[in-house]
């Protein structure tokens, strides 16, 4: 199921490439059973919602995985980095287009 903060294909294309440079490098444990994406689906779930991780819906990977997960990725600073390397690549694209009506 999708929800209104769940990420389009089209934005989950600009994402996916993103991640292997951004995401800390895990250690070797068992492998997730959950994507990235849906892991993301549901941070962004709780974020938009404000609820208790508790909630999220249960079709999403379980609140205790997502949160776990948030946790890493927030003191590493992955959201940060994935903002500034988004904001950059927009900036790269509005040059260009500034650029060729000249």
């Amino acid at each position: 199921m999708t929800y209104s903060g769940s990420l389009t294909d089209a934005e989950w294309e600009i994402l996916e490439p993103l991640l292997p440079q951004i995401l800390p490098q895990k250690k070797r444990t068992r492998p997730c059973v959950w994507t990235k994406r849906e892991l993301l689906d549901g941070i962004l779930y709780q974020l938009k919602n404000g609820c208790n991780w508790e909630d999220l819906p249960k079709d999403l990977p379980p609140y205790s995985t997502v949160y776990w997960h948030y946790k890493q990725w927030r003191s590493a600073g992955v959201f940060e980095k994935l903002m500034s390397t988004l904001h950059e690549q927009v900036r790269e694209q509005v040059k260009k287009s500034l650029s060729g009506q000249r």
